[in-house]
């Protein structure tokens, strides 16, 4: 057999190359770089995690306020970020506030997600998201989400899930939501016509979309008016129709 042989020389041929390599990287003048080892105040600053050291208030409002943020690099640089942070955050939670993915429930009818749609003047149009609001002081994010669900909709829910706290926009903000899973008996006399309880302010339309027809809807939604969906819904949306709606094939090898 000829597998000794092809190994020995295949083996050779390896340590000739990496001698070369060696030689290469050693020579000043075939890389852009110096070739060297850290000191030890380098390998200090690589190994020291990245971490905030002071934020400066800059602006502040009602609802927001807008801080510089100062922080350390992995390469141990001090750098600044522009921070926008809730005024509203409560201190007995780690989130700011709640969204519902709400779905109803009813007798001879689709399963429908429950879902909201409102001016947002940051955005100039409507747009169209999950019933959402901020969680209030001593309040659970579970009852957070009912009140708010039962506020926005009418609809009076059940706690099914909810997730960890999770951010919303890093880049910007340290805001932060929990999302809530929540189901509606929609046989029960509540919530058969269900009135909703806006606050002053508040101008805010129900929009029941089938379940089985989530994402589809959405799109015609979107072709028919001007309106902006939620990053939130329209990832939902698509995890719907991956998770449930493509053939379960096995995968095969592609070509």
């Amino acid at each position: 057999m000829l597998v000794g042989p092809l190994f020995v020389c295949f083996q050779s041929s390896l340590k000739r190359t990496l001698s070369h390599f060696q030689l290469k990287l050693s020579d000043s003048t075939f890389l852009p770089f110096t070739v060297g080892k850290m000191n030890h105040a380098e390998e200090a600053n690589v190994s020291a995690a990245p971490h905030v050291v002071a934020e400066e208030l800059m602006v502040t409002g009602k609802w927001v306020k807008l801080e510089k943020t100062t922080y350390v690099d992995w390469s141990g640089s001090t750098r600044t970020w522009e921070t926008v942070k809730r005024t509203t955050r409560q201190t007995n939670t780690e989130a700011d506030g709640v969204g519902i993915i709400a779905l109803l429930k009813r007798t001879l009818h689709k399963d429908c997600v429950v879902m909201v749609k409102q001016f947002r003047p940051p955005m100039a149009c409507h747009t169209l998201e999950f019933p959402a609001g901020l969680i209030d002081e001593g309040e659970s994010a579970e009852a957070a989400a009912l009140r708010e669900l039962k506020e926005e909709t009418g609809y009076k829910g059940e706690v099914v899930g909810i997730t960890p706290v999770t951010c919303l926009d890093p880049g910007l903000s340290n805001c932060t939501t929990q999302m809530v899973m929540v189901n509606i008996n929609g046989d029960e006399g509540e919530n058969i016509n269900p009135k909703q309880q806006l606050g002053d302010g508040e101008f805010v339309e129900v929009i029941l979309l089938p379940l089985d027809e989530f994402q589809m809807k959405i799109d015609d939604l979107m072709k028919k008016e001007k309106i902006v969906v939620d990053a939130k819904v329209y990832i939902f949306a698509m995890g719907m129709v991956q998770a449930f709606f493509k053939p379960r094939e096995l995968p095969v090898l592609k070509q």
